[in-house]
C-alpha cells in the first residue's frame, strides 16, 4: 500500500470516529478493523495483510505510528530520527537508513510531545532538549530546533525486556568467565566500582549485570536522570529520577539533589546511573562516607582517562586543589572497568584495573585484567580478557566479607566457586 492511500485510510477514520482519549483502545481498535473489511477497494489485501493494516493505523493513533514496528522488534537496538522523513536504525550492529517517513514534521512532534508528557516532562523552543523514556524502559533522547537544524530529532535507545546476566556476556564474549566470578565476588564484597566506556559501549548493560551480584537483603537507591536500570534482584530497592524544571524555570531535580537526598534514606549501596557534571563530587563523597558497593558510569575512552574526566567533573563542581580531588577519587573509588566497542561492533571488557592510591601526586592504577587481540576471522575480532598476573593489593573488603582464601597473587578460575558471602 502506497502512503498515500494509508494517509487518506486515516484522515477517513479520523474523520468517522473521534480518536481521542476518550476512544478506548479495543473501540479503536474495533473500528479500524471495520472500516478496511468494509472497503471494496482493499479486496485485494490478503487476511494477513490486512491484520499488519489494522496494526499500522492503530498504532498511527495511539502507539509511536512508523516508529511502533520498530520499537516492537527486539533486534533492533537504537532508532535514530534525524527529521520526520529521515530514520536510521542499528539491528546487530549495524546502521542503515530505512525508507519510511512520518506523514509529515507536525506529526512527528506530536509523537515527541506525547512521549515526553508520558514522564512528566516538557520539551519546547524554550527548552529544547529533553531525556525521557518509553513505557518499556527504552531511553529517549529529544532535540527540537532551533538547536536541531533539520527538524526535530529524537533517539530511541532499546534495552531489552529482562535485564542480560553476566552469564550471557561471557556467552557473548564481552569478558572471560575468571573475571566475572572475580567482578561477582568484589561486588558481593562491596567494593566501589565504576564503569567507563564511549557511547554505546554497553555500560547500562554491564552495570545491571553487575548490580545481579548485590546481596539481596541489603537496601539499595539508584539515581539516573532517566530510569532504565532493571535490577530484579534486590527487593528493597527505590528508584529516584531527576526532573526538569517547569516552564516558569522552578522545580528542577538534579541528580546533586538525589544523591544528598539518597544519604537520608539508610541505603547500603547507591547506584548512579551516570555522571557528567558537577554530582561526580556528591557521588564520591557517598562512596567515602560509607556506602561500600556503590556503582556508577562515566563516558571515556580508557580507565586512565575516566580518572581525568572525574578530575575535570569535580573541579567544575568546587574550587579544590586538584591533590584532594585526586585524593577523594584515589580513596572512593576501588576498582575502574573499561568497556569499548570494537571495530567489528562487538562490545568487550578492555580493562578492570583497581585503584591503589594516590603516588607523587598522581591517582595509581594496578592492571588486574586487559583485553588481548590475537588476530581477526570472518570479520570478527578475536581475543580475550585475561589476567595481568598483578596481585590485588587491597583485599580488606574480601576478609571483611569473610573471602579469606582468596589468591592475592593471581585469581583462579573456579577457586572461590561454592564459597558463601
Amino acid at each position: 500500500m502506497n502512503e498515500e492511500l494509508f494517509r487518506k485510510l486515516r484522515r477517513d477514520i479520523r474523520a468517522g470516529l473521534d480518536v481521542t482519549a476518550a476512544v478506548g483502545n479495543h473501540e479503536l481498535s474495533a473500528y479500524i478493523e471495520r472500516i478496511i473489511l468494509e472497503m471494496q477497494s482493499l479486496r485485494y489485501l490478503t487476511a494477513q495483510e490486512k491484520h499488519e493494516l489494522v496494526k499500522k493505523l492503530f498504532d498511527s493513533f495511539r502507539g509511536l505510528d512508523v516508529l511502533q514496528p520498530l520499537v516492537d522488534n527486539p533486534a533492533i537496538t537504537e532508532i535514530m530520527i534525524n527529521s520526520h522523513d529521515e530514520i536510521f536504525v542499528e539491528e546487530e550492529g549495524q546502521i542503515r537508513r530505512l525508507p519510511l517517513a512520518f506523514e509529515s514534521r507536525s506529526r512527528l512532534e506530536d509523537i515527541i510531545q506525547s512521549v515526553v508528557s508520558g514522564v512528566n516532562r516538557v520539551v519546547n523552543d524554550s527548552s529544547p532538549i529533553v531525556d525521557a523514556r518509553l513505557r518499556d524502559g527504552s531511553r529517549v533522547n529529544v532535540v527540537l530546533p532551533p538547536v536541531a537544524l533539520k527538524g526535530p530529532a529524537m533517539t530511541i535507545r532499546k534495552f531489552p525486556e529482562s535485564p542480560m546476566t553476566m552469564g550471557e556476556l561471557v556467552r557473548r564474549g564481552a569478558l572471560s568467565g575468571e573475571a566475572a566470578e572475580f567482578l561477582q565476588i568484589l561486588v558481593a564484597a562491596g567494593y566501589n566500582i565504576f564503569i567507563s566506556g564511549g557511547t554505546g559501549s554497553g555500560k547500562t548493560t554491564f552495570l545491571n549485570a553487575l548490580s545481579q551480584f548485590i546481596p539481596p537483603q541489603e537496601r539499595v537507591i539508584t539515581i539516573e536522570d532517566s530510569a532504565e536500570l532493571q535490577i530484579v534482584t534486590v527487593p528493597n530497592l527505590v528508584s529516584l529520577e531527576t526532573r526538569n524544571a517547569n516552564t516558569e524555570g522552578r522545580g528542577e531535580i538534579t541528580i546533586r539533589d538525589l544523591i544528598r537526598s539518597s544519604l537520608r534514606m539508610r541505603p547500603n549501596r547507591i547506584v548512579v546511573g551516570e555522571v557528567r557534571g558537577a554530582e561526580c563530587l556528591d557521588m564520591l563523597q557517598a562512596m567515602n562516607t560509607g556506602h561500600a558497593g556503590s556503582l556508577s558510569t562515566g563516558h571515556s575512552n580508557s580507565a586512565r582517562d575516566m580518572v581525568s574526566r572525574l578530575e575535570t567533573m569535580v573541579l567544575s563542581a568546587a574550587d579544590l586543589p586538584v591533590a584532594v580531588v585526586r585524593q577523594q577519587i584515589g580513596s572512593a573509588i576501588d576498582i575502574f572497568v573499561h568497556l569499548s566497542r570494537l571495530r567489528d561492533r562487538s562490545r568487550r571488557v578492555l580493562e578492570i584495573c583497581e585503584v591503589i592510591g594516590i603516588q607523587d601526586g598522581e591517582v595509581v592504577l594496578n592492571p588486574l585484567y586487559e583485553f588481548r587481540e590475537t588476530g581477526e576471522s570472518d570479520g570478527r575480532v578475536d581475543g580475550a580478557l585475561v589476567a595481568c598476573g598483578n596481585p590485588l593489593q587491597h583485599s580488606g573488603k574480601l576478609k571483611m566479607a569473610g573471602v579469606s582464601n582468596y589468591p592475592l597473587a593471581q585469581f583462579e578460575s573456579g577457586i572461590l566457586k561454592g564459597v558463601l558471602i
